[in-house]
């Protein structure tokens, strides 16, 4: 019987540490490419950093370094290297070419995790426009091989290049991707507009990459969807329903995970799906307290939200993973709006979550105090369906109810004597 076995890539990470920089920021963001490569599915066997003012325009590191990195490749058996930054055209032959080995650069593995990852067929179509938006750029240079007569009736002639054939076909496939991305944005718009239609309010759940937002929407809705301790477990957004104590109703919407140097390739071709921040009523902002780099990860989540126009938004901002810290210490988020600690993998502090996710959505309501004739029975379902009731007495003349309603619920609600007060 023969065995198949998967053959595991051995990559060698390069970084630039430039002068603006730490050198514990380059090793965080070292330590993220090796999560990266990990979850792509290589072993890192070696590291190389240089410290220079700038990125070699060439070759990413100076020519002493590409030395370096070619004894160790010989030495740990390495079957290629990923650069921590997107690297040109230009860089990435001539590494190609003074090396002899595999070249990748971040944005290529984020890129294939993104692939391996994607599932519905929106995810599929966003994952490949990105790819071919890359891989648009990196057609030129690559030697005699990307160039050759096209064969065939009709083709005889000057003939056509196969760099121009592959220059036009991918033109092509990204004008069909971004139709189909076109059909898909209506259909969320369709969807967000029938949400608004219901006044259900809506939470968009973000954060970096492995905070826990999978873990935290199944355990709060029972949702089942894939939460694993990788990076970029999921990426199809999922929208749930929540169900609060006090019987209030909202929408959770899980949205993909932020990473540092994230693609700009894969924020435009994401865009439709991550916009589903810049739609909701609240922010939930997930950050895994157990991370040492917990305050930059935050900054790239705010950064990333603001570049897609999500502003003047109320934050909630879970810290989570309670359970791996060792000893307590102070956590602040002074960007947020409401803060709170638990653990989604235990369920310490979930009831207190809930509590404060009502005193958020109470604090965007009207507050109702009305007595409601029998002929009148309609508003009182939407109250209960939509608004918080909070006392209702059957009298002879009608229903006398004290809730509150969303504000822009209210005027579908009130009687001709209701004076809305503000809680």
């Amino acid at each position: 019987m023969i065995e198949l076995k998967k053959e595991i890539e051995r990559v060698i990470l390069v970084g630039v540490n430039l002068s603006r920089q730490s050198e514990e920021e380059i090793k965080d963001s070292l330590g993220e490419l090796r999560d990266l490569a990990d979850t792509a599915g290589a072993k890192a066997v070696g590291v190389v950093i240089q410290s220079r003012d700038q990125i070699h325009p060439g070759t990413y590191v100076g020519k002493g370094k590409v030395e370096e990195i070619k004894d160790l490749l010989w030495e740990t058996e390495a079957t290629g290297i990923i650069c921590d930054d997107e690297l040109s055209p230009a860089q990435m032959k001539n590494l190609q070419d003074e090396l002899d080995v595999k070249v990748m650069d971040r944005t290529l593995v984020i890129l294939d995790i993104f692939a391996a990852r994607a599932s519905t067929s929106e995810g599929k179509i966003q994952v490949e426009l990105a790819q071919l938006k890359y891989r648009q750029t990196r057609l030129t240079g690559f030697g005699t091989a990307m160039s050759r007569l096209g064969g065939g009736i009709g083709t005889r002639g000057p003939g056509e290049k196969k760099l121009e054939m592959d220059r036009r076909l991918i033109k092509s496939r990204i004008a069909a991707l971004n139709r189909e991305l076109k059909d898909v944005k209506r259909h969320r718009e369709i969807t967000r507009e029938l949400r608004s239609r219901s006044c259900t309010p809506v939470a968009a759940i973000v954060g970096y990459t492995n905070a826990g937002k999978s873990t935290l929407l199944n355990t709060l809705t029972g949702a089942g969807i894939l939460a694993e301790d990788k990076l970029f477990a999921t990426l199809d957004p999922t929208t749930r329903n929540l169900k609060l104590p006090g019987g209030q109703e909202m929408l959770l919407t899980d949205t993909v995970g932020f990473i540092g140097k994230l693609p700009h390739h894969l924020i435009d071709a994401f865009r439709s799906t991550l916009e589903e921040a810049k739609y909701a009523d609240f922010i939930l902002h997930v950050v895994d307290v157990s991370n040492p780099q917990m305050d930059s990860q935050m900054y790239t989540v705010y950064e990333t939200l603001k570049n897609l126009g999500v502003k003047d938004k109320p934050v909630i901002t879970i810290f989570n993973k309670l359970d791996r810290m060792e000893e307590p210490q102070i956590i602040r988020d002074f960007r947020a709006d409401y803060t709170i600690s638990i653990s989604a993998k235990t369920g310490s502090g979930v009831p207190e979550l809930l509590e404060l996710l009502e005193a958020a959505l109470r604090e965007r309501k009207v507050a109702v105090e009305e007595l409601y004739s029998y002929a009148d029975m309609s508003k009182l379902q939407l109250i209960r369906k939509f608004g918080e009731l909070e006392e209702e007495e059957y009298r002879e003349d009608g229903v006398f109810i004290r809730a509150y309603v969303p504000a822009d619920l209210y005027e579908r609600v009130k009687a001709s004597s209701a004076m809305p007060t503000k809680e």
